[in-house]
């Protein structure tokens, strides 16, 4: 283990004891439920993303023209390394903690047009899987934001790629969403032949006040921290070689 790696362990895990505190306080603030899936139609922005789905797929077409320009999510988000470390699960981002990837939204004007519509959307990127991706169980890192699955390319049979949140398994439908926490443990199997696309997204959490101002406050220091900079700055640098290729 490297020196800066050490100094950072008392660091983290005084972050990890706040986070799980602070979370304590947003759930009493929450205007949704507190489940591992929520009802989509709670959202009113998932019938525009849901209208608007084959806008979308028509620009990841043609982003899976070029397989090979679409990095691995490890080679952006370094953190993943823990879940996945072979080239099955790739990710072009959109957005990612509030931060716009300019070259990649270029590449897709409707996609992030129909994104820039969501209220506090705050990541957004395509999620490839290979077939026979397993994903294990894991955690997100913060209860103030939820997650949305736009499925764009779901393989047959159906029932042999799905998600699990929290013990409860769906599946995805092309065109329909799914909305969960990925605070409750999850994992995800493509046991399938083909490839499964989804438009993930992060969005705030819905909360009241005084938990709405906490979350804006623990969001903009989350965004900030070495591990989403980091990240960022990954990013970039594959912009930069596929500039180059």
């Amino acid at each position: 283990m490297t020196e800066e790696k050490k100094k950072r362990r008392p660091s983290v895990a005084l972050g990890l004891w706040l986070i799980k505190r602070i979370e304590r306080v947003l759930i009493r603030y929450s205007l949704v439920a507190d489940t591992p899936f929520l009802d989509p139609s709670a959202f009113s922005w998932v019938r525009t993303l849901e209208a608007d789905w084959e806008l979308i797929r028509a620009e990841l077409d043609r982003l899976l023209e070029a397989p090979e320009r679409i990095p691995n999510f490890q080679d952006i988000s370094r953190d993943q390394y823990n879940i996945s470390r072979d080239d099955k699960w790739k990710s072009w981002f959109l957005y990612g903690y509030g931060y716009k990837m300019e070259n990649n939204c270029r590449a897709c004007p409707e996609t992030t047009r129909i994104l820039e519509s969501i209220p506090d959307m705050y990541t957004a990127f395509f999620s490839v899987l290979a077939p026979g991706k397993h994903i294990p169980l894991h955690r997100g890192p913060y209860r103030g934001l939820l997650r949305c699955h736009l499925a764009l390319v779901v393989p047959e049979p159906r029932e042999d790629c799905w998600i699990e949140v929290g013990g409860e398994t769906s599946t995805w439908e092309e065109g329909r969403c799914i909305v969960f926490d990925d605070t409750y443990r999850h994992r995800v199997e493509n046991n399938t032949g083909g490839r499964r696309v989804v438009m993930f997204i992060d969005i705030k959490r819905p909360l009241k006040f005084p938990g709405s101002l906490l979350n804006r406050v623990v969001l903009f220091l989350i965004r900030l921290s070495p591990y989403i900079q980091d990240a960022r700055r990954n990013q970039v640098a594959w912009e930069k070689r596929l500039d180059c290729t």
